[in-house]
């Protein structure tokens, strides 16, 4: 094995959803390793044990050091409440405060810093040159999530009118009004990407790459929208004037609406579309490779009016085609890049897809409904420069997937792969991915470890309950490694 892939992991806005994330830069606050904040005499161990943090934090037979520094055995009598699922609730109302004790301390550790003549980088000085090394995209992250505390939370079109256009005044206001807490913001980011890093650094020094995910749309409340007006259509309100989404079809008579800001190619072409330069820069400092979600969109988008209901009065509009990509290439170089070209695809975005030479993918459940003939997704139809998927995070699981499936789909699925009860339909599917031409094979975890529709990580156009399942340890051991070693051994798909 030598990729992970992740989902994106910007800061989740209200509905938990990485896909729609206040900022396109920023890491989750979530993702902050408290452990670590311990470690550096940032937090006591007594203050996050303090916390509520739900039912089921500490499993039964574990004691509370071992707990929080993470020490279980491979063996477990079971956790108190359900821990296999994020109560982002509790999360919500009780990280930030935590945080902002960190922030305090850290604050006056950097206080100490500057009286004390010490070996190396003394940390005032890393988290300024972190500060300055970020300013472009940090700057008005920090300033936006000030903004909204000081505006009980409420959307940046809601705000006062003066900070909502970004008059130079109302910044330079609030930007001295609002310095502590900027700097808090600043401080998660800091120590979000510090860990991160390390995170990264580990991976890649154990052979392993990591595959992020980048959303191609921006939710309306997001500091890229508030912040870079002129790059989105935006009415002289700064309302949106259409809105992203996916027409009708056969799953859905209404079409999907995620209402989405859609950009402004036009303006975006006449700067050199600078800020998907920059996003894809970034993205790539921290990642290993990219995968771009709704590549279709770049051919072509479906634009639905501001305010429809459904999606139904939609239309569709051309997109910035090859011209982004070749741009992007010239300014940045060949980068390993993964196009999620999922659903219908026009003969357009198949050339352009051709064009950009990026590996599309393949989903293997969806290769059996017979709705969907002629998509290319069984895999004897496989280019070599593609990735296979048995399902993705939208997916139910394999095992799930026959639980729920039309029976015909399923009776397409066991005929093709001539699986089994006997050895589980979701070894045979896996299998069946490992077996393929396809250049990447990537599995869930959740395929892994075998779970049915309660390890389903989101159904889309459902609000709420998403987004939550979770690894506990001891799902991963020693004999599913051995298992899976020797699977991949049998494919050849060992370096």
């Amino acid at each position: 094995h030598k990729y992970w892939q992740v989902l994106p992991v910007g800061p989740t806005t209200y509905g938990d959803s990485p896909y729609q994330p206040y900022s396109a830069f920023a890491g989750n606050p979530y993702f902050v390793d408290l452990d670590v904040l311990i470690e550096d005499g940032l937090l006591l161990k007594s203050e996050v044990l303090a916390v509520d943090w739900g039912d089921g934090f500490i499993p039964v037979n574990v004691s509370e050091d071992d707990a929080l520094n993470n020490r279980f055995p491979v063996n477990y009598d079971g956790y108190l409440g359900d821990d296999r699922y994020v109560s982002y609730e509790k999360m919500y109302n009780v990280r930030f405060a935590i945080l902002r004790k960190a922030y305090e301390r850290f604050k006056e550790q950097c206080v100490k810093a500057k009286s004390v003549l010490d070996k190396g980088l003394p940390i005032y000085k890393k988290f300024d040159n972190f500060v300055k090394d970020n300013a472009d995209w940090l700057k008005d992250y920090s300033m936006f999530m000030s903004l909204k505390a000081n505006f009980d939370q409420k959307s940046w079109g809601e705000w006062d009118d003066d900070i909502k256009f970004r008059r130079a005044d109302a910044m330079k206001k609030y930007e001295q009004e609002l310095a502590d807490d900027i700097g808090y913001w600043n401080f998660i980011q800091y120590e979000f990407y510090t860990q991160w890093n390390r995170l990264k650094e580990y991976a890649n020094s154990n052979g392993i790459e990591i595959i992020g995910d980048i959303p191609i749309y921006m939710g309306y409340d997001s500091v890229d929208v508030w912040a870079n007006q002129g790059e989105f259509q935006l009415d002289e309100n700064l309302c949106p004037i259409e809105v992203a989404g996916c027409p009708p079809d056969g799953f859905s008579a209404d079409g999907q609406l995620w209402g989405n800001p859609l950009f402004n190619w036009d303006y975006m072409k006449e700067t050199g579309y600078q800020w998907w330069v920059n996003r894809i820069a970034y993205q790539s400092k921290i990642y290993d490779v990219i995968r771009i979600d709704h590549f279709r969109g770049f051919d072509e988008y479906y634009a639905i009016p501001y305010g429809d209901s459904t999606a139904k009065n939609g239309y569709w509009k051309p997109g910035p085609g090859m011209d982004l990509f070749t741009t992007i290439e010239n300014k940045l170089g060949k980068l390993p890049i993964i196009a999620e070209d999922l659903g219908f695809l026009t003969d357009s975005v198949k050339q352009l897809l051709a064009s950009t030479g990026f590996p599309g993918m393949k989903v293997l459940e969806f290769a059996f409904d017979s709705r969907d003939t002629g998509s290319g997704y069984l895999p004897h139809c496989y280019p070599n420069n593609c990735v296979v998927y048995t399902g993705t995070h939208d997916n139910d699981t394999i095992l799930g997937w026959f639980e729920t499936a039309p029976e015909e789909f399923q009776n397409n699925a066991i005929r093709y792969l001539r699986l089994t009860k006997e050895e589980g339909y979701h070894i045979g599917m896996m299998r069946c991915a490992w077996a393929s031409v396809a250049d990447t094979a990537i599995m869930q975890m959740q395929d892994f470890l075998g779970l049915g529709v309660e390890g389903r990580m989101n159904t889309p156009s459902t609000p709420g309950g998403n987004w939550t399942w979770r690894c506990l340890p001891g799902d991963y051991n020693n004999e599913l490694a051995d298992w899976l070693y020797e699977e991949t051994k049998i494919y050849d798909r060992l370096n």
